[in-house]
């Protein structure tokens, strides 16, 4: 029996698969189907077709047993757009990014008024994730760097 487990756990490793509930997959077509306004700006605006640095994001990602608003299997990281409900549900989802983090999974939060009312600090923060600073050249000059900016739809 342990072996059968141990085989299990190498091809998981190995497709980096993360197992969910097949019960949630018409809920997430669902989800994706009527966004919120503000998963809708960061879809169209930072995260779809590949804009945000390269990176495929997923909208509505049933993983384990929760759907996520957006995932990048590359980047291993999860983006939840918290609305005002999440505030009354602050244990919930402590307990839910614990649950994700045990799949190595990065979790980050950005409540529905940070996407509407500055959704370039949103994508400016995204940046400082996926690319952390790069350190002072000898001399103390740092490297030009060009962040690409938000396309406007």
């Amino acid at each position: 029996m342990k072996a059968k487990t141990k085989d299990k756990n190498k091809a998981i490793d190995k497709f980096n698969y993360i197992p969910y509930k097949r019960k949630l997959t018409e809920l997430a077509r669902q989800n994706r189907n009527n966004p919120s306004s503000a998963e809708k700006k960061v879809w169209y605006e930072v995260l779809s077709r590949k804009q945000f640095e390269g990176y495929k994001f997923t909208r509505q990602k049933p993983i384990d047993h929760f759907i996520v608003d957006f995932y990048c299997s590359k980047l291993q990281l999860v983006i939840e757009i918290d609305g005002d409900s999440h505030a009354e549900n602050a244990e919930y989802d402590k307990a839910r990014t614990k649950v994700l983090n045990q799949y190595g999974l990065k979790v980050l939060r950005y409540t529905n008024r940070d996407v509407m009312n500055n959704i370039e600090g949103v994508y400016q923060d995204l940046i400082q994730i996926v690319k952390p600073p790069v350190p002072p050249l000898s001399g103390g000059q740092k490297p030009k760097v060009q962040v690409p900016l938000i396309r406007e739809i």
